[in-house]
């Protein structure tokens, strides 16, 4: 790589980072949150295309839809208030539940969100929804997917790619996204989100329940039950790219009294 390609991609790092909200972490955020927002939206349009979504009379269509609105009032309530409301600039959000046994659910750039049923014996009630729905958003406007998506754009294609990467949109690089996102895609091709971005949007989904008027203690509840559910299968935390259950019971029992703070029933 000649000098004046280094300086190009060095350049383009320092002037993509900006930085999680809440933890102020410094990021690298290579593409515009409008191309990807664009292309979740098309993943996510290919995804509800093979996997229709329940029927909006349904009782856990209608709850998620109902919790969904409120978080998302919270997340945009809390935006404004800490002068970050440029980073949810064309949000529109979309509440879908599917049917799958999983226990899953995810939020793609542009609050489109989507429940399996499988996820809601887990969770039980509102409050414990909340939380999970809380968190997904969070890995959402924290930007998660597009910081781990840079860096794959980056040690995969390198810097003298980025340009056309970004530019053009090639396979590849929607390869990448699927792959950073895995909407649709199989368990194994699932680029995990990292401990530090599980935290910092457990953390943040936290503070949406509780200012979408949701007791913040109920998400002790789900992780216990995730834990239950697990039957303690997983690998040893220093191997796994998540907090093992316990680490992260007790990081939300630690965060809970600034979580109560914007808490009002």
């Amino acid at each position: 790589m000649n000098r004046s390609v280094l300086f190009l991609a060095m350049l383009l790092l320092l002037t993509a980072c900006s930085s999680v909200p809440l933890t102020n972490r410094k990021q690298l955020n290579l593409l515009p949150e409008s191309e990807m927002i664009a292309m979740s939206l098309t993943s996510y349009r290919e995804f509800l295309q093979q996997n229709p979504p329940v029927s909006t009379t349904n009782n856990q269509a209608l709850m998620v839809r109902s919790v969904g609105i409120k978080i998302s009032a919270a997340v945009d309530t809390y935006m404004r208030q800490h002068k970050m409301a440029d980073r949810i600039k064309g949000y529109q959000w979309e509440f879908n539940t599917v049917q799958n046994d999983q226990a899953n659910a995810w939020c793609m750039p542009g609050g489109k969100i989507v429940v399996y049923t499988g996820l809601l014996p887990i969770t039980r009630d509102e409050a414990g929804l909340a939380f999970v729905m809380g968190h997904e958003v969070a890995h959402a406007i924290a930007r998660h997917g597009n910081e781990r998506m840079s860096q794959l754009l980056v040690t995969e294609m390198g810097g003298i790619a980025l340009d056309v990467a970004l530019a053009n949109k090639n396979a590849q690089t929607r390869a990448l996204f699927r792959t950073a996102y895995g909407v649709g895609a199989a368990v194994g091709a699932i680029l995990p989100y990292s401990r530090l971005h599980e935290t910092e949007s457990d953390k943040l989904g936290l503070i949406f329940m509780a200012m979408a008027g949701y007791d913040p203690h109920a998400a002790v509840g789900v992780w216990e039950r995730f834990a239950e559910a697990k039957g303690g299968k997983g690998p040893p935390e220093i191997l796994s790219t998540h907090p093992n259950d316990q680490t992260r019971i007790q990081n939300l029992k630690a965060f809970m009294p600034k979580a109560l703070k914007y808490y009002k029933p």
